[in-house]
């Protein structure tokens, strides 16, 4: 038996993206038997993947974390985290270990100086740099996301306007200078001819709150705060089609092959977290000619410039045509 540690502590989307190489060390190499460590928060997101022997959280105390992995008896840590913890914990198991390289000084050269010298290659297959020891290649399936059976959502639990189909419409995001005003997002979902149901956390249900009451006899549900993680991702596996910010939804749609309509803030797809491998109608929107994008590898609290044209200056209008556009009024897909 040879037996792998993963290690990736948050957020929602860089885990999903993690999953090919878990599914290609499990696959590829013999005998292999895959534990992941990451924080309590997101051991839900991959308790139900059937690649993983068994998913170990981070403890309070270090130690104590240290203490449970060494009982293991781990042959290779792989580190797709690459941070200060990540490095103490892999060097305190004392096994061997591959670590990504998360290119921060080529990252750092673009935001700060707009010099874009970063590879044309996404995260997931620079996750698979660390697996060439073990000649572990990436199958071409794309990102897994699993959902556990009690915490599905069934087409008819939703109500019946949504039955035969409706666009996701994702409204959160971990960084503001990431997400669209609510104006905005109001304009937008008003110019959707179909059902369409708000996904976001209990942060994001007064916005979604405000969108709803805007738009009047509209066909629209607010399900923020209402699911679980699990559960939103299994009302957008069912999504006839998906807009989103730059955040974990997006990832897990991409998981799912949905077409997704992406819209882009600070941060920009030439850092390699696009959404990977999703329906090939799938469309990126960014507000081009602006010098100061990206501002920020991951997002800020609020436009550094404090005229947030990357966001103010998209088109609702041409977001909505294109999601109007390929749209299928088909019974919703059950995906995987």
């Amino acid at each position: 038996m040879v037996k792998f540690l993963v290690i990736r502590f948050s957020s929602i989307g860089d885990i999903v993206l993690t999953t090919p190489v878990v599914r290609g060390l499990k696959n590829q190499v013999s005998r292999s038997e895959i534990h992941y460590l990451t924080k309590p928060d997101f051991a839900p997101l991959l308790q139900a993947n059937p690649n993983i022997s068994r998913v170990h959280t981070l403890a309070e105390q270090p130690g104590e974390t240290i203490a449970a992995l060494r009982k293991e008896g781990f042959d290779y840590v792989i580190d797709l985290q690459n941070n200060l913890r990540s490095m103490y914990i892999k060097r305190s198991l004392k096994r061997m270990y591959f670590t990504v390289n998360k290119l921060n000084i080529l990252k750092w050269l673009l935001v700060n100086f707009k010099i874009n010298r970063l590879p044309d290659k996404h995260i997931v297959d620079r996750y698979f740099e660390t697996t060439s020891l073990f000649d572990v290649k990436n199958d071409g399936e794309g990102l897994d996301y699993f959902i556990p059976k009690e915490e599905e959502v069934g087409i008819t639990n939703l109500p019946e306007p949504f039955h035969k189909g409706f666009i996701a419409l994702v409204i959160g995001a971990n960084h503001q200078t990431k997400k669209l005003p609510v104006d905005h997002l109001a304009e937008l979902a008003g110019k959707l001819k179909n059902p369409v149901i708000i996904i976001g956390g209990p942060g994001d249900k007064e916005d979604a709150e405000t969108i709803v009451d805007s738009l009047e006899g509209k066909k629209i549900l607010n399900g923020c705060g209402k699911w679980s993680v699990n559960q939103s991702a299994s009302v957008i596996r069912q999504a006839n089609c998906v807009i989103t910010h730059d955040t974990g939804m997006m990832h897990i749609s991409a998981a799912f092959k949905k077409k997704i309509i992406t819209v882009w803030g600070n941060t920009i797809p030439d850092f390699g977290m696009y959404p990977y491998q999703p329906d090939p109608r799938s469309v990126n929107f960014e507000v081009s000619g602006l010098t100061c994008r990206p501002c920020s590898k991951l997002g800020k609290s609020k436009c550094p410039k404090k005229h947030f044209r990357c966001m103010l200056d998209h088109d609702m209008q041409n977001i909505a045509e294109t999601a109007n556009k390929i749209y299928e009024p088909t019974e919703p897909q059950t995906g995987k």
